[in-house]
């Protein structure tokens, strides 16, 4: 009945997402910084050019994993051919993001932003998208699924605080909002590491998993045989959001992820702006974040273990809403508070939130591998890859959404760039921004998880089939 992989394989596989987390998470925290506040870009400008690349990762994300379904290469079978030429061209073209002409009109500048995020994002899908449905292939079984999306997200949030330490080492000790060209260089180095990080890791993923994957009977399940279309795709797309378990799953990860917008792309303008923190703190702060979703990563396991998946989501959520409670208070009473001792009272406040976060980098992805399981089991068809292509496109449209509404958010509360003190409507537009943006997500979110239904006996009896297939001896 077991189907445990061993820690070698779980530990290489989890590996090749710590270089593109780092890579992604610098984009998501620091690309609406840095258009606006380095580079003079208006926030409605940036906001349209990252929500329409952030849209279109979206809508390759079905057609990838549609294409990984459907791909029988001799060496790299379904999935690994597609990562192996994603590692390298994002690498390339994440380089050239962050190296932006500081010359050239605002128009150009957007420009370069646009094609660099739309070339990008297609990149970004033809590993992300394949590495996800990957985890599906290599461990269909329930607790399994559990571990390998706990290592996943462990290196993940390594790869997340990354970009703070490198921001550490390579940001003058200052506040952002004294805007230096060092400060642009040190965004430069920074790009120039992740894009190392995630050739070398990404490599050692595709590799390692080379053999492993054709063990499992789940992976060699065919999907259907269809001529690709498009429209096709999409009627897939609304059949899979018919069903009440993969829509609960994938709604709710879309509205958390419109809530960590808010966090990603103003939190550097709220801790800046409104807090005066220096480059170094603003690390500090992240890495606090990251750090407690890491060292919660082994309660929130043991949780879902205990009693299910949902409960331990939801209460995680809920953690992050008390957390970001917390924290509103620290930034009502900020101009009463000396800079370094905000400083050490806000760090707990937001450990606390990253302690809650900790599960809503597994357990979401994890309950989604459930239900593309049993879906599997069901229809005798693989169709990992676009089932997840269908999970990212959803929550990728929302966050397009988000980002548009953010950049506008950014003028509307006359956020100017130019100026190293704002205004304190500006500095209070950017606190509601942050806080009401993240809490009422979040509680959306916390509603359509609630919905969820699968449960472990569910997914127990699937792998007891699946255990029973694999026994039997191949008919050649």
């Amino acid at each position: 009945m077991k189907n445990d992989l061993k820690f070698r394989t779980k530990f290489c596989y989890g590996v090749g997402g710590l270089g593109y987390s780092s890579m992604s998470q610098t984009l998501n925290s620091f690309i609406m910084f840095f258009s606006t506040a380095i580079m003079g870009i208006s926030g409605s400008l940036v906001g349209i050019a990252i929500a329409i690349s952030s849209l279109w990762d979206g809508v390759s994300d079905p057609l990838v994993g549609y294409l990984s379904d459907n791909t029988k290469n001799k060496f790299f079978g379904k999935r690994l051919g597609f990562m192996f030429f994603g590692i390298f061209a994002i690498a390339f073209i994440n380089i050239l993001i962050w190296s932006m002409p500081e010359k050239i009109s605002e128009i150009g500048k957007f420009f370069w932003l646009l094609i660099g995020m739309l070339a990008i994002e297609t990149a970004n899908t033809c590993f992300g998208t394949p590495f996800a449905a990957l985890a599906i292939d290599i461990a269909p079984d329930y607790n399994e699924q559990s571990k390998v999306q706990g290592f996943k997200t462990v290196f993940n949030i390594i790869g997340m605080i990354l970009p703070s330490i490198l921001m550490y080492f390579f940001m003058p000790s200052i506040s952002l909002s004294i805007q230096t060209s060092y400060s642009r260089q040190g965004y430069i180095k920074i790009a120039c590491i992740n894009s190392a990080l995630l050739i070398c890791l990404g490599l050692v993923t595709i590799f390692s998993t080379l053999k492993h994957i054709r063990k499992n009977k789940i992976y060699n399940f065919e999907a259907p045989k269809e001529k690709l279309e498009f429209s096709k795709l999409m009627a897939g797309y609304f059949n899979i959001l018919k069903k009440k378990d993969f829509r609960s799953v994938i709604l709710g990860y879309s509205f958390a992820t419109i809530s960590s917008a808010f966090l990603t792309s103003v939190g550097m303008h709220l801790f800046t702006y409104c807090y005066h923190f220096s480059s170094t703190q603003i690390s500090c702060v992240l890495i606090s974040l990251f750090g407690g979703a890491i060292i919660s990563q082994p309660f929130w396991i043991y949780l879902s273990n205990r009693v299910d998946k949902k409960r331990a989501l939801i209460l995680s959520l809920s953690t992050i809403v008390f957390g970001i409670f917390l924290t509103v208070i620290t930034f009502l009473f900020r101009e009463y508070i000396p800079n370094q001792t905000l400083f050490y009272i806000a760090i707990p406040c937001i450990i606390f939130c990253g302690i809650g976060a900790g599960a809503m980098y597994s357990l979401p992805f994890s309950m989604y591998a459930d239900a593309v399981t049993l879906e599997i089991f069901k229809t005798g068809q693989n169709n990992a890859g676009a089932y997840t292509g269908y999970f990212t496109f959803t929550y990728n449209l929302a966050n397009s959404i988000a980002l548009l509404i953010i950049g506008f958010l950014l003028d509307l509360i006359k956020f100017n760039s130019t100026q190293p003190l704002q205004a304190m409507s500006v500095q209070n537009g950017l606190g509601c921004i942050v806080f009401f943006g993240c809490s009422i997500f979040l509680s959306l979110a916390i509603m359509i998880f609630s919905k969820f239904s699968i449960r472990r006996a569910d997914v127990l009896k699937v792998q007891m089939a699946l255990d029973k297939e694999n026994k039997k001896p191949e008919n050649k």
